[in-house]
């Protein structure tokens, strides 16, 4: 048992980019205190083991190290080993526990877009794990990018207990799929109910698209509307938030100026298939060919103040086939036609061609 207690938190940590230190969310670990505290655990004992203060954790947007969140879990191991702690942590931790990631899922039309909304907005828990939906495979998969045994058991039991509560047992996961070998995998799979994978390739889980399409019982456009826009503003507040769309529309202008904007030359730029790079800008709420177009817009307004390059220059320079096409979308974005923004402005200057940047 202390050996499987030191292999789920030991030297085990993620490694952050230098100079940050990996974080979880104090609504995480103050779920993760009720939890054991369900399960007969001292929770004052643990806190202090874990050097969490009562302010700090008081604050349901702040975040803690992670070498505290691991702290908290050996602390629990110590004073009463368990197996399969991450199993039965998830067990004892309702819906709501997570309220915005929770209720996003509660509130989008389908399990599948929901499970979408988790990956979006999966860096709100913490900086630990990564999720990233693989939505063209059969059964689809839904992969947690961590090495951290407790971490991904607990990722995986939480999201097929709540669903398996939300449907009522009507919804059951294809499989789940650990790296490592978890203490009683028997007891994962009656939880689950479904086999469970173990020494596989993968973290995660799988689901049928009967069950990807599963209609939520609690649906709520407007919720779900109100909750993103708060989700987004969360997102964009996060220390070195970048997110995928941004690094796309960095590629699309290069790319314009290049001469290679197309979606197979992006996804070389960035080292993906043409398919990954579209399935993590829809987990973004977007699309190329959108990212594409603000591109487009913006190097088109800055073209028309800043330089004199005739319309037609412009228009090739942005990877229009034709002039007529660049007017129709200049028309769509700014209701008026490039010659009439362009008089608007300040008497542009000559620039170098082949740059939009």
């Amino acid at each position: 048992m202390t050996a499987h207690v030191n292999r789920l938190i030991a030297d085990a940590m993620p490694q952050a980019p230098t100079g940050t230190v990996p974080t979880v969310s104090v609504t995480g670990v103050r779920a993760l205190l009720e939890a054991f505290g369900r399960l007969g655990y001292d929770v004052e004992v643990l806190r202090e083991a874990a050097d969490l203060p009562r302010e700090r954790l008081a604050d349901p947007d702040g975040l803690v190290p992670c070498t505290a969140y691991g702290a908290l879990i050996e602390a629990a191991q110590h004073a009463r080993p368990r197996k399969n702690v991450a199993l039965h942590l998830a067990q004892n931790t309702p819906i709501g526990a997570y309220p915005l990631i929770d209720y996003l899922v509660l509130s989008s039309p389908t399990l599948g877009e929901g499970l979408r909304r988790v990956s979006r907005y999966y860096r709100l828990v913490g900086s630990l794990t990564p999720l990233e939906v693989r939505d063209e495979e059969d059964p689809i998969r839904v992969v947690l990018d961590c090495n951290i045994p407790f971490f991904t058991e607990y990722s995986v039991a939480l999201p097929l207990l709540h669903i398996g509560r939300e449907a009522g047992g009507d919804v059951r996961a294809h499989h789940a799929s650990f790296r490592h070998r978890p203490e009683d995998v028997a007891e994962l799979e009656a939880a689950f109910g479904c086999e469970v994978r173990v020494d596989a390739s993968w973290n995660g889980f799988a689901l049928s698209r009967d069950a990807w399409g599963y209609v939520m019982p609690r649906r709520d456009p407007v919720l779900l509307g109100l909750l993103e826009r708060h989700a987004d503003a969360m997102m964009s507040s996060l220390p070195g938030h970048e997110t995928f769309a941004l690094r796309v529309r960095r590629a699309q202008a290069n790319g314009l100026a290049d001469g290679e904007a197309s979606i197979e030359g992006i996804a070389r730029t960035l080292a993906i298939t043409p398919r990954t790079l579209q399935r993590r800008l829809a987990d973004e709420g977007t699309t190329f060919q959108k990212e594409l177009d603000q591109v487009r817009r913006s190097a088109a307004e800055r073209h028309l103040k800043a330089t004199m390059f005739s319309i037609a220059e412009i228009s090739f320079v942005l990877g229009y086939s034709e002039p007529a096409a660049f007017h129709r979308a200049f028309r769509r974005w700014n209701r008026t036609t490039p010659q009439a923004f362009r008089a608007g402005q300040s008497t542009p200057t000559r620039a170098r061609r082949g740059s939009i940047s």
